[in-house]
């Protein structure tokens, strides 16, 4: 890949290079018969992909005119050879707007928008090509506002530049603007009457598609086959068949949307009988019977019509790799992987998931670093899985290294793969990168804005969280109902308990959003953690719906904190008759007992606990070290250096001690003497991880640690502590929320 600065080094250079003598016989002014026959002779290598043939041939020619150049610039872009395209351009003599646009739509393909801006810029001459390539690219990434700039800024609009324009805005859902442009003019073409038509249905919106289709001046096949998909996505099957029946034309495409809608719909028998009586059958039409299974998780008779197909392509057996990753059937999806004749971006986003969502994080990783010696493109659902995967196991540096790729890549500054930027450096306690990573977005939608004051909010910064809400409300983007969960999210962990009542009670005024039981689950958790417990209660009764095991959950945990043993029961009773197996609740009441004394009401939930066959979930903590993941348990035995981290452990703990920090023996849920309730809690998870990260971690960088159950109070007293007799930064991702650790004080100011 060609920085811009490069660029813009090879165009000056150009700019005062001295045009070849003729006995040099770069170009010739005049037709060469024999030069226009070697051109098409290169012209058919490339095609072939024969790019080493073309070069030797190209090499051989005495004469050259800036066709020839132009020929195998092309071909190099055509055969995904950037690389070679780019040194190849900085050789022609005198490129024309032709190797300009060559190189312009490779790069906008292939690079990053910076280089496609660079080179764009340097262009002495532009004209409708150039600017076409500028709107597609921008809008290829979702950067729909820039592409409007590009096809504002175009002097002379052709039926490219119009249709270009209106498809952008189509593909990224903008179909009010697509509208308010297709009404601006009145000569569009059939391909863009059925683009809009087909964005109204993309969107369910119907009716809508069908007032157009109704005021076509002329209609093809492709107007009608939008028409009886429309009418199958949105269920009605009735007048799907209708139109499909009173079609005057229909293709093999027709009849796979009727298939395909009958599939989507669940009518399998249908699907199946259109399917057989189909005239002409393609890959497209086997994909689609297959898909209806696949979606019904019948993978078994997938199977037998993926055997039985007698033109498979790519998506075929991308469509069994997907159905066999989504029902966590890994080894079937390995041996299809393994088996593939051609794999595409899309096979590997989907192996890649399959491990992603089973939790595979480090053959998910390791996969990806195959994907990138293999040479294959980098999809943007590739690179979102991956720094998913990244901010489950806090791989930090890790994800940096794929923001660098990212960016490189592209697609750094669009909003699907930015949005999962965003929240994987939010879920790795980077909110400086994450903050960073906002600004550089050119483009945003209410995700983004969302996933920010959600990311404060979960790290106890209430205040930023509200700040980037009153930001928001100034754009024009709307806050949803996403939205005002974090917002009361925010308010709740930072204890702005007067500001989260005013926003709950006026979020349908103010926003239009109705309540749901996600914002009633915010407000008791704000009521409960504030210790107004009775109106927590109150809330819980007056609600238009019963309360879940998650608002029971909140109760519970307020009850926690403010050692309410009673009401912490009465909570805990609710949630056992509709989680009898949630693990957590159990060991939530069991600390409020032991907190309280209460050790025979302990004994009797660990016997509860047994009877029921629940078992307590183990916790783990694990850290990244140098791109590496550590994991430990509590009194890990296995780690290779535990000798080093129990011997800091026990030193770090004398110092602690003179410090003043004492032991929170009364989490320990068992009844035996304080000195081995101490030794008890020295070794919990998160303490090893953060013992290790100190060892290992340079000083003046943050130690990062998760763990995948709740903190102990135990614990985040230590980590206060420790913070400021080590002077580091130890950033903590519990199960509910973060902890960031600092100079003897958490982030969350102990109200957690």
């Amino acid at each position: 890949m060609l920085p811009s600065r490069h660029l813009r080094a090879a165009a000056r250079q150009r700019s005062h290079r001295r045009p070849p003598a003729p006995a040099d016989a770069c170009i010739t002014g005049k037709p060469d018969m024999e030069v226009i026959r070697r051109n098409r002779a290169i012209t058919a290598h490339m095609r072939a992909g024969r790019v080493p043939d073309a070069e030797r041939l190209f090499a051989a020619m005495p004469r050259r005119s800036t066709s020839t150049y132009n020929t195998m610039l092309a071909g190099y872009a055509a055969n995904g050879r950037l690389p070679q395209a780019l040194s190849f351009f900085r050789s022609i003599p005198r490129p024309d707007s032709f190797s300009y646009n060559t190189l312009l739509h490779a790069l906008g393909v292939s690079s990053s928008l910076a280089d496609v801006r660079a080179l764009f810029d340097e262009m002495p001459v532009k004209d409708s090509v150039s600017y076409n390539v500028m709107i597609s690219s921008h809008a290829n990434h979702g950067l729909v506002s820039l592409a409007r700039h590009y096809f504002d800024l175009a002097p002379e609009k052709d039926a490219v530049s119009w249709n270009g324009m209106l498809a952008a805005y189509v593909r990224n859902g903008r179909i009010q603007e697509a509208r308010e442009l297709f009404d601006s003019r009145t000569e569009w073409d059939a391909i863009s009457w059925n683009a809009l038509m087909a964005g109204y249905v993309q969107r369910s919106q119907i009716e809508e598609a069908q007032k157009m289709f109704n005021k076509m001046p002329q209609r093809d096949v492709v107007s009608w086959n939008t028409m009886v998909s429309g009418y199958a996505r949105r269920g009605d099957m009735a007048e799907a068949r209708r139109l499909f029946d009173v079609a005057p034309i229909r293709d093999v495409f027709t009849w796979t949307a009727i298939v395909s809608g009958y599939a989507q719909n669940g009518m399998l028998e249908e699907a199946k009988r259109v399917f057989d009586a189909m005239p002409d059958k393609n890959a497209v039409s086997w994909n689609a019977m297959m898909a209806a299974y696949v979606q019904r998780r019948m993978m078994e008779e997938a199977k037998e019509l993926f055997d039985a197909m007698p033109c498979r392509n790519v998506a075929s057996w991308n469509t069994m790799l997907t159905g066999y990753a989504q029902a966590g059937m890994l080894d079937e999806a390995r041996a299809i992987f393994g088996m593939m004749p051609q794999k595409d971006a899309v096979s590997w986003a989907a192996m890649l998931a399959a491990y992603s969502q089973i939790g595979f994080s480090e053959e998910t990783l390791q996969l990806f670093k195959e994907m990138g010696r293999c040479g294959e493109w980098v999809n943007r659902s590739a690179f979102a899985c991956v720094l998913s995967t990244c901010a489950d196991i806090a791989a930090l540096e890790c994800g940096m290294q794929l923001h660098s790729r990212l960016i490189k890549a592209g697609y750094g500054v669009g909003c699907f793969v930015g949005n999962a930027l965003l929240a994987m450096y939010f879920k790795c306690g980077s909110m400086e990168e994450a903050h960073s990573a906002f600004e550089e977005m050119e483009e945003r939608d209410v995700v983004s804005w969302n996933t920010m004051i959600a990311g404060y909010a979960r790290h106890g910064f209430g205040k930023e969280a509200l700040e980037v809400f009153d930001t928001m409300r100034k754009t024009s983007t709307k806050p949803d109902d996403i939205t005002l969960v974090g917002v009361l999210a925010a308010c709740s962990h930072s204890g702005l308990v007067e500001k989260g009542i005013s926003y709950f009670y006026s979020m349908h005024r103010d926003f239009g959003v109705a309540t749901k039981p996600e914002h009633y689950t915010c407000m008791i958790d704000l009521l409960g953690r504030a210790g107004r417990l009775d109106e927590a209660v109150n809330l819980m009764k007056d609600m238009p719906f019963e309360p879940d095991s998650t608002m029971w959950g909140a109760l519970l945990g307020a009850s926690r904190i403010h050692r309410n043993s009673e009401l912490g029961r009465n909570a805990a009773e609710k949630i056992f008759e509709l989680e009898p197996e949630n693990a957590g609740m159990y060991v939530l009441l069991s600390n409020i007992y032991a907190s309280s004394g209460k050790w025979r009401d302990v004994d009797k939930m660990r016997h509860i606990m047994h009877e029921r066959g629940v078992k307590k979930v183990p916790g783990f903590s694990w850290i990244e070290v140098q791109n590496k993941v550590h994991t430990f348990s509590v009194g890990d035995s296995v780690h290779p250096e535990r000798e080093d981290i129990y011997a800091f452990l026990e030193d770090l703990d004398i110092r602690m001690k003179k410090a003043g920090y004492v032991s929170a023996t009364d989490m320990v849920l068992h009844d035996v003497e304080e000195e081995e309730k101490e030794h008890m809690l020295k070794y919990h998870s998160e303490k090893l991880a953060v013992a290790y990260g100190i060892l290992k971690i340079p000083p003046g960088r943050p130690i990062r640690v998760i763990k995948n159950l709740r903190v102990c109070r135990d614990c985040h007293t230590a980590f206060k502590c420790i913070s400021a007799i080590e002077g580091r930064l130890i950033i903590l991702r519990d199960s509910n929320r973060f902890h960031h650790f600092r100079d003897g004080s958490c982030s969350c100011g102990d109200y957690w």
